[in-house]
């Protein structure tokens, strides 16, 4: 049987299966020895198989809409926390001890700039 059945089968193979299938199907005299491997058996592995994709898709597209939910709320969440940083600014001023409890630069943290008065300096 197969090698490592941890892995996914590539799509052209699970064709070329379904093919293979749809012709033991239109075998009229298949009767194999081995009952594992009826016609009923074959079928319902399809259908079974078929289902268990068609909810794979779902799941995979229920992850994508939470993520899209999960990202969405982040950003808002972001945004809002910007726009009371700038709230504090604006009632506190840019020097005062609020503004750095909130993790910012205080005014006065900032070294100015010298000025250059020429050569030698």
């Amino acid at each position: 049987m197969a090698k490592d059945e941890s892995r996914r089968l590539r799509p052209a193979l699970l064709q070329a299966d379904q093919e293979v299938l749809a012709a033991l199907l239109a075998f009229p005299d298949y009767q194999p020895s081995n009952p594992a491997y009826r016609r009923e058996v074959l079928q319902e592995a399809l259908q079974t198989m078929q289902a268990k994709q068609s909810l794979e898709i779902q799941a995979l597209a229920a992850a994508k809409a939470a993520r899209d939910e999960a990202n969405s709320s982040e950003w808002r969440f972001h945004n809002l926390i910007l726009g009371a940083k700038e709230q504090v600014i604006a009632q506190f001023g840019r020097d005062s001890v609020q503004v750095q409890a909130l993790g910012l630069r205080r005014k006065s943290e900032y070294r100015g700039r010298k000025r250059c008065t020429g050569f030698g300096n």
